[in-house]
């Protein structure tokens, strides 16, 4: 893993990505050589590195935005030809609106065919070499689970549903004689000391998954160990780096002040703001003609009486309620019972609004809310009193989440799907906590980017 701006990214995904971005450019660059394989290219060298070079970058964003280089996908949702399909007609899209506004970069169609059908080869025989090498259990770290318990069974089990992980759970190593959950892995009852095992499997890193450290606690032989050169990590670390989220069991009061993080003063803030304005007006300059279809769409289906929009109170940075502004989406009636969770197949939604819901055109308007300072751009989702009130009773550090403002799209947004329970509503907190004290301008542009393949796929609406 390497972590860039306080965000932890996958070294594994990094490589691919400069690899098949690197296939995409010399795809569009032979592209031209087959196109003008019998006769003589009209395009000099330093126009053709230049269209490579915006092809390249087109296509890597747009591939970005599907979730190509998500290290978190999993082999039920990956999907690997509608995704690069999906990827390439968007890219397509992007390239054509380049071309008609800059014609001194236009290329030819017949280039841009061979220039996709390349990439789509490059780019396939990249990912059979990929995922064919890539987990090789060599070339994965190799951990020591300190621990036998529920803690260690729940470590050696994250991250299994990914396509890869960087890790590999070599054994567990029973501490105190302590009752053995885990199953699946070798368990170390007896042995001379940590350093013994870790140079007799070879361990890179040391994870604490102790359920209980009150007992007599391992100190000089784990000191012996960092000595060595080895890792060690606890719980929290771990996850974070490894699933982008902040674990809320084994969170402690004095660790929100002693980690690193949660530092978004100073010119961070007027940096946000304007990154705020920035994606918020081109959203608005790129969707008002499917806002002006949306408002007529409403507006027709109610009969020409309905409202087209609704406000409702959230909560937002510091616990200050403000009115949210969306697309109704719901019967007028929808709420006549009070405040209720919006369900799968909700009976309540009308026809047009399960469709902007599906890919979220409803939640355009929030734009002036992001105009008027009441959210930002990427943030945790923005919660209803009744459910905030609901939350931090049952809850730890839900209102944490609050330090921030709340945007219109974010990090939770993105791993998890629709929360629609108080236990959704505990795993989505886990990535808001992550935001908030990971915050950065560049996982601002992460989320703004990997929002492609929310809207696109569809990902967790209801």
């Amino acid at each position: 893993m390497i972590r860039i701006f306080r965000h932890y990214l996958s070294s594994a995904y990094i490589g691919l990505f400069i690899v098949e971005f690197l296939v995409l450019f010399f795809a569009m660059y032979w592209g031209t050589d087959f196109r003008f394989f019998y006769s003589s290219s009209w395009y000099s060298t330093d126009y053709i590195i230049l269209s490579s070079a915006i092809f390249a970058i087109v296509t890597t964003i747009s591939n970005i935005g599907l979730g190509l280089y998500r290290r978190s996908l999993s082999w039920d949702d990956y999907h690997l030809l509608p995704r690069i399909g999906i990827s390439f007609v968007s890219a397509l899209i992007v390239l054509l609106v380049i071309y008609y506004s800059f014609p001194e970069f236009t290329i030819a169609r017949s280039v841009l065919l061979y220039s996709f059908a390349l990439a789509g080869v490059g780019i396939l025989f990249c990912r059979y070499l990929f995922y064919t090498y890539i987990n090789n259990s060599d070339l994965k770290k190799k951990i020591l689970v300190i621990g036998t318990g529920k803690n260690a069974r729940k470590l050696v089990e994250s991250n299994n549903e990914y396509i890869h992980r960087g890790f590999k759970i070599t054994a567990c190593l029973n501490l105190n004689n302590a009752p053995v959950v885990v199953t699946g892995h070798k368990v170390i009852s007896e042995y001379e000391s940590i350093l013994s095992v870790v140079k007799g499997f070879d361990i890179d890193e040391i994870v604490l998954a102790l359920d209980d450290r009150r007992g007599a606690f391992p100190m000089d032989d784990l000191l012996d160990c960092k000595v060595h050169g080895i890792d060690i990590l606890d719980l929290l670390t771990f996850y974070e780096r490894e699933k982008s989220m902040i674990d809320l069991e084994n969170i402690y009061p004095s660790w929100f002040v002693f980690s690193d993080g949660f530092a978004n003063g100073g010119l961070r803030i007027y940096g946000k703001r304007f990154v705020d304005i920035l994606a918020s007006s081109a959203l608005l300059m790129v969707s008002w003609p499917f806002m002006l279809i949306v408002a007529c769409a409403i507006y027709i289906e109610s009969g020409f009486k309905g409202p087209i929009f609704y406000k409702q109170t959230r909560v937002g940075e510091l616990d200050k309620n403000f009115d949210v502004i969306k697309f109704r989406s719901m019967r007028t009636d929808a709420e006549a019972q009070g405040a209720q969770w919006a369900k799968e197949n909700d009976s309540r939604v009308t026809r047009i609004g399960a469709f902007i819901r599906k890919v979220r055109l409803d939640e355009l308007p929030q734009i002036w809310n992001v105009f008027r300072g009441d959210m930002s751009f990427v943030g945790p989702r923005p919660e209803r009193p009744q459910f905030v009130d609901q939350f931090d009773k049952n809850i730890p550090y839900y209102r944490k989440r609050h330090r921030v403002k709340p945007g219109i799209t974010g990090w939770a947004q993105l791993c998890y799907p629709y929360g629609a329970s108080e236990e959704d509503a505990v795993q989505k907190l886990q990535y808001d906590l992550y935001y908030v004290k990971n915050y950065s301008l560049f996982l601002d542009f992460t989320i703004i980017v990997h929002t492609i393949e929310i809207i696109l796929w569809g990902k967790g609406a209801r």
